[in-house]
């Protein structure tokens, strides 16, 4: 789970309107991430709009996710980890 929200937060930073190599605030990346949501119709939104960027223009989506992928771990890394779980074979 706690992987799937970092994702889903950092692809809501990539379609922010933050600009990349920017270091925002941990307000500011909250407001742009439910900004960004609110107007692309949710985390699928923002998605759609990250993998239009890597067809459009991939030398400029790379280095944009990577940035919001720190941001985002930066911001929210620290919080309440879930603890990892062990996979088992049976």
């Amino acid at each position: 789970m706690r992987t799937q929200m970092i994702a889903a937060r950092a692809s809501a930073l990539f379609a922010s309107n933050l600009p990349s190599g920017s270091r925002p605030t941990g307000s500011m990346v909250d407001d742009a991430i439910a900004t960004a949501v609110r107007a692309f119709g949710g985390t699928r939104g923002c998605v759609a709009v990250m993998a239009a960027a890597y067809g459009d223009c991939p030398e400029t989506a790379a280095p944009r996710m990577q940035w919001a992928r720190s941001v985002v771990m930066t911001v929210y890394g620290s919080q309440s980890p879930e603890p990892e779980r062990e996979l088992v074979a049976a």
